[in-house]
């Protein structure tokens, strides 16, 4: 794929998009009603589709994510909260023509352009009553081209007790989190075409950027809050309300727009049996939203580096206030911080909502509380504005997102953040045959798919941060970000971009970390001295290379080191450095040479920062006491720091 992609021009083997790359784009027009009566969401749409593609495409590949609620429909670990008929489309068309509900026989699914033998008569679709849908057409869209799709739909928000994210959308018939519930195009991209993939529940999302242009009809004084800028406060909002809004940029203090006391029309919001919500939202990938009968709504702001302040709302129940006691502070945080250290934040506004799913995330739009407020939040750099493909490559969104949150959490605490230990904690994970690989699809990611799409990443970027430097990581991240802003890169793009950022062949680090189990497994040998010279024999048991880096607590003495690969972090302490390729001639054992002018060398250390995936690390140290081996088990989500570790960062 990215060979092809290469030789077509819409990727760069320096990890960019290529002078011809190209993605589809939506325009959204969605006007829903919301019957609390009997939980049931109506809906029709307009989807203009632009096929900026250089393929005609003779189908379009349609995600139906409620159809998931189906009783007949497969599924991953997720336990939907109740069965329900799905997504029930009532009304198609392509173009003005009505597509056949019930197709006829002899047409198969086509290849990476969706080509079939012959055309149909009359457009088709097949897979109504699954996740992934497709529209067979008689005319192809011609490259460059577009196409209009008009859609009529209702189903049933599933409510009760479910596993899983998304798995339940109400609480009661009072408070209703909305998300993957409307029609959606799927995405079609240079690299594999159509994203075919069904949703299985626990793997996210892989969308089109576009716009959205959304009406929801819900009852008279019901708050909503969603992706996007409300379009039109005077018809839903008090005065009063819009009163207290026009304040909310002008300090970091968090406002109450509608309080526990305000409930009902004419109070909560403008007078009127029902309301119609319109909200606008340019270049997202998706658009999600939320109501209740008594929604608290509070707001602040962030003040974005290059942009200046943008409104934060926060919406809650009024009996879970306790829940988001510091919610305005924490979402301000994480705005600022990472907008200073990824890019700046580039969307309008950002929403949390109160609901059954505490841990979910879209454009400018969270469902939290103060738990996972900042880790929902950065989400709004990886995927919603660096979009890559969630159901294949979760650890590019959600793995990222871990690393990132451990730097947030230490500038928060106003500390240093501390990573060590986490790339040296793999070396307990690998091995274990539940774990796929990191290219793996992880829809079909298995028993640790939470370690495959969450907690291996930062391990991962722990040992690159041992070898070239944490900063440098950040730095390369952000650059990173910039490039592929509203865009959709893939592995290879990551993994030769931060090559090329880092002036580094990496190729032999990214290939063990994300295309195997591997780990490092190196010990020292033996240590030994013979005229001013100590030989360092360090052995490597594991399938992944590392570099050799040795700390080593030098005697009494006044010789100097004559070692280029040496640097002096105080006048008793070396670190000595040899780049991973010492093992690529294949040999299991490498033989350190030490020269510091004559001084004894009393300790030697392997892997003094922790950084490398070992599975008992205590056999790292020379003279063998003193250092205890980290407890047994897995690494974890973050991976604990051990406190065996001396801390120093190679």
């Amino acid at each position: 794929m990215i060979r092809r992609a290469f030789a077509e021009g819409t990727r760069d083997s320096t990890g960019r998009p290529g002078r011809k790359y190209w993605q589809l784009w939506m325009d959204y027009t969605i006007n829903a009603r919301l019957d609390q009566s009997t939980s049931t969401l109506a809906g029709r749409e307009t989807i203009v589709m632009h096929n900026n593609s250089d393929s005609a495409l003779s189908s379009i590949q349609m995600r139906l994510d409620q159809n998931i609620f189906r009783g007949d429909v497969p599924r991953g670990a997720s336990v939907p909260a109740e069965n329900t008929d799905g997504m029930r489309i009532t009304k198609l068309s392509v173009d003005g023509a009505s597509v056949d509900m019930n197709p006829p026989a002899g047409f198969g699914r086509g290849g990476r352009g969706g080509v079939v033998q012959a055309g149909p008569a009359t457009p088709f679709v097949t897979g109504v009553k699954t996740t992934s849908a497709r529209i067979q057409l008689p005319t192809p869209i011609p490259p460059k081209g577009t196409a209009r799709i008009e859609v009529e739909w209702n189903y049933k928000l599933a409510g009760g007790p479910g596993q899983g994210h998304r798995m339940t959308f109400r609480w009661g018939d009072t408070l209703y989190q909305v998300a993957q519930w409307y029609p959606r195009v799927a995405v079609y991209d240079d690299l594999r075409g159509w994203d075919t993939d069904p949703y299985l529940g626990p793997s996210e999302f892989y969308n089109n950027f576009g716009r959205f242009d959304v009406t929801l009809d819900v009852p008279g004084g019901w708050v909503v809050g969603a992706t996007g800028v409300l379009k039109n406060p005077v018809e839903v909002l008090t005065p009063v309300a819009r009163e207290r809004l026009a304040h909310v940029l002008e300090s970091d203090s968090t406002r109450t727009i509608v309080g526990a006391e305000d409930s009902g029309p004419g109070r909560s919001t403008a007078p009127g049996d029902r309301l119609t919500w319109h909200f606008v939202a340019d270049t997202v990938n998706d658009f999600a939203w939320a109501t209740a009968k008594n929604f608290v709504w509070k707001a602040t702001r962030a003040t974005i580096p290059g942009r200046g302040p943008i409104p934060v709302h926060i919406y809650h129940l009024p009996g879970r206030a306790q829940q988001f006691a510091n919610s305005g502070p924490i979402l301000r945080h994480a705005l600022e911080f990472y907008s200073k250290l990824l890019l700046a934040d580039p969307f309008p506004q950002h929403t949390m909502v109160d609901g059954p799913d505490t841990g979910m995330e879209y454009p400018m739009f969270v469902m939290s509380n103060d738990g996972a407020a900042d880790h929902e939040t950065e989400h709004q750099w990886a995927p919603m504005t660096v979009s890559n493909n969630e159901t294949w490559y979760g650890w590019m969104d959600e793995g990222f997102n871990q690393y990132m949150n451990i730097l947030s959490a230490a500038d928060a605490a106003h500390v240093q953040p501390n990573l060590n230990e986490r790339g040296q904690s793999y070396g307990r994970t690998s091995g274990d045959e539940h774990e796929g690989t990191l290219m793996w699809d992880a829809n079909y990611g298995g028993p640790n798919y939470s370690f495959q799409a969450y907690s291996k990443a930062p391990l991962m970027l722990s040992m690159l941060g041992g070898i070239v430097g944490d900063t440098a990581v950040w730095r390369a991240q952000s650059e990173y970000m910039k490039a592929w802003r509203f865009k959709h890169p893939a592995p290879w793009d990551y993994m030769f971009f931060m090559s090329n950022a880092l002036k580094r062949d990496l190729g032999w680090f990214w290939y063990y970390w994300a295309f195997t189990t591997e780990s490092v497994d190196g010990s020292v040998q033996s240590v030994n001295t013979s005229g001013g010279r100590t030989t360092v024999v360090v052995h490597q048991a594991g399938g992944m290379p590392s570099p050799v880096v040795l700390r080593v607590d030098l005697g009494a003495g006044s010789g100097t080191t004559p070692m280029r690969n040496a640097r002096m972090i105080n006048d008793h302490t070396a670190i000595v450095t040899y780049p991973a390729d010492v093992w690529f001639n294949g040999s299991r054992t490498f033989r350190a040479e030490l020269d510091f002018g004559g001084r004894p060398v009393e300790k030697v250390l392997l892997d003094p920062g922790c950084r490398f995936p070992d599975r008992d690390p205590s056999d790292n140290v020379w003279p063998r006491t003193g250092v205890a081996a980290p407890p047994a088990g897995r690494g974890g989500r973050g991976g604990a720091a051990n406190p065996a570790c001396p801390g120093e960062t190679p």
